[in-house]
């Protein structure tokens, strides 16, 4: 297995229980991962519904708005940011967000175009933050691909997230990836994930002649059992209008895949604890 490269050590506040992972499911991409004491965010989308331009004249209709607010979601340690460049992942209110998160980790691309605490962390390199009650949790940068091969051009640097610590679960972030073989490439090198959450929905636009620029409910069943993942929570699956399956689309495929054991849908506004 090859070795992650370590980039750095952290030191951020914490708020959240102990052991476990608690995963609040806010809409969309977004949901808070309670996990050794600290508090992530994954891909911020906390305005209402509405019409959000991604870039001018690529504009992506959220049909709901977030299930808890910002008071509700309360301090967050660090923002896991798949990518910055689409409204459906970071939005008008979750841009504001960002500056009350003292670290957010993401593309370089994406950190040098928000600035502020926005920080890159490439394929298979790794941050240590500290544990308020002694320990650490890493995280890991892996790849993520936002449509079939080639689209880099069009949709942009994207990334997912391996986080881990001892005595802790092991959460797989998936973010806006498509592409099943980096599924199986981040499961020969991260070794056993207990908890993946997937961005499925099939997100589909124009670009491509409309194919998925993310999983599919059978592709994410796909990615449960190549990552053997014990427990499977889908996201980006409701809130946006060109999410092209939904939560039922999940459970059926599944099914379909005798893997029904292993999902978990989280619907928002639901806590769930793992």
């Amino acid at each position: 297995m090859a070795q992650e490269q370590s980039e750095s050590h952290a030191h951020v506040g914490a708020r959240g229980p102990g052991p476990g992972l608690t995963v609040w499911a806010v809409g969309g991409p977004t949901a808070v991962l309670e996990l050794g004491g600290l508090r992530l965010l994954t891909d911020p989308t906390l305005s209402p519904a509405g019409v959000h331009e991604s870039v001018p004249g690529r504009p992506l209709t959220k049909t709901e708005g977030p299930a808890f607010d910002v008071d509700a979601i309360g301090p967050i340690d660090v923002v896991l940011l798949s990518h910055d460049q689409h409204a459906d992942n970071l939005d008008p209110a979750g841009r504001e967000f960002l500056a009350r998160v003292p670290l957010t980790l993401t593309t370089e691309s994406a950190a040098r175009r928000l600035g502020g605490t926005a920080r890159s962390l490439a394929s298979w390199h790794r941050i240590v933050l500290d544990r308020p009650a002694g320990g650490t949790l890493e995280v890991v940068a892996v790849p993520a691909r936002h449509g079939p091969e080639g689209c880099e051009p069009s949709t942009g640097e994207v990334t997912g997230f391996v986080v881990r610590g001892d005595g802790l679960p092991t959460v797989y972030v998936s973010g806006d990836n498509a592409s099943l073989e980096i599924v199986h490439e981040i499961a020969d090198r991260m070794g056993e994930i207990d908890v993946a959450l997937l961005f499925a929905g099939a997100a589909r636009t124009s670009l491509f002649d409309g194919a998925p620029l993310t999983l599919t409910g059978t592709d994410a069943a796909e990615a449960a059992r190549l990552l053997d993942a014990r427990w499977v929570v889908p996201l980006h699956v409701t809130g946006w209008a060109h999410f092209s399956e939904g939560p039922d689309d999940v459970r059926a495929a599944f099914a379909g895949a005798n893997l029904a054991d292993r999902l978990r849908v989280i619907e928002p506004g639901e806590i769930a604890t793992f």
